[in-house]
């Protein structure tokens, strides 16, 4: 089960005055902030990752044959900025939802549920995945009335990777299940799915 929850939030504001744009995009990234000193979020897990500012004209979501027929109008500048939140109690995830959602947010861009001993998990993994390859392998090499020797290569793959401190690297995937800490709640963030594969040659005798 999961032990922890990252939030990408995206906040977003358009206007012809570029400088009412930002100032009203700020306004909601100090709500944000705010609203993570609530809920005693330390300043190593929030983080604002990106920031970007461009022109929006209407006609930016038509396709080449739509804009052909409508008159190119500008709406103003957009300013986003996108924040990344580490909520390490996962039991407040729908208060700290509610309350980003309340603080202007315009979109959540990924809500990733993560297991902070995720690498004890997959040495585990690894350990098993070895185990079964030497099981595999002697009953593959008694049907043929042989018996396996020392291995002479091991290679790993397949397992992907992860970094706690990278949010990107860190793809896991998510099954249905529940948890007894979401009992009442309004989310079950079910349970990760740890993989390892690895490859084992062995001698024959």
């Amino acid at each position: 089960p999961p032990d922890e929850v990252v939030f990408t939030l995206e906040i977003e504001f358009t206007d012809k005055d570029l400088l009412f744009a930002k100032t009203k995009t700020d306004e909601s990234v100090k709500q944000v902030f705010a609203i993570s000193n609530k809920h005693k979020i330390g300043r190593e897990d929030v983080q604002t990752s990106y920031i970007s500012v461009e022109p929006k004209y209407n006609t930016d979501d038509m396709d080449f044959e739509q804009r052909r027929r409508v008159r190119k109008e500008f709406l103003g500048y957009n300013v986003s900025k996108t924040t990344v939140i580490r909520l390490r109690d996962i039991s407040r995830f729908d208060e700290l939802l509610s309350d980003v959602l309340k603080a202007g947010v315009s979109k959540i861009g990924n809500l990733e549920f993560r297991d902070s001993q995720i690498r004890k998990h997959k040495d585990q993994a690894r350990a098993m995945a070895i185990k079964a390859a030497q099981e595999k392998a002697v009953l593959l090499t008694r049907e043929i009335g042989q018996s396996i020797g020392p291995a002479f290569s091991i290679t790993e793959g397949g397992g992907g990777n992860y970094s706690a401190n990278n949010v990107s690297q860190n793809m896991t995937s998510v099954i249905s299940g529940d948890l007894s800490a979401s009992e009442g709640g309004a989310f079950s963030p079910g349970l990760i799915s740890v993989t390892a594969m690895v490859t084992v040659s062995f001698k024959l005798q």
